[in-house]
């Protein structure tokens, strides 16, 4: 009985270290992420470096845009039997 019982509570504090690691990641990976946060909302406050992020989304929107088109020519030129 004693065996089991020594065994039972190694078994157990193993497990609460094991638990506490992943506590400790998590903690650590939402402390990040709230850093994170509060960067990105510091950097959209500065009137010109949001002005710049913006002008970005929307350059990689337009390049989205015409590869689309292209492709899309390519598929008409295809159906058309052009080349």
């Amino acid at each position: 009985m004693a065996g089991f019982l020594k065994k039972a509570f190694q078994d157990m504090k193993e497990s609460t270290k094991a638990q506490h690691q992943v506590t400790k990641a998590n903690f650590s990976a939402a402390k990040a992420e709230s850093k994170a946060q509060w960067e990105e909302a510091k950097a959209m406050a500065d009137p010109n470096r949001r002005k710049a992020m913006m002008q970005a989304q929307r350059d990689e929107q337009i390049q989205e845009a015409q590869k689309r088109k292209a492709e899309a020519d390519a598929r008409i030129a295809a159906a058309k039997g052009e080349k």
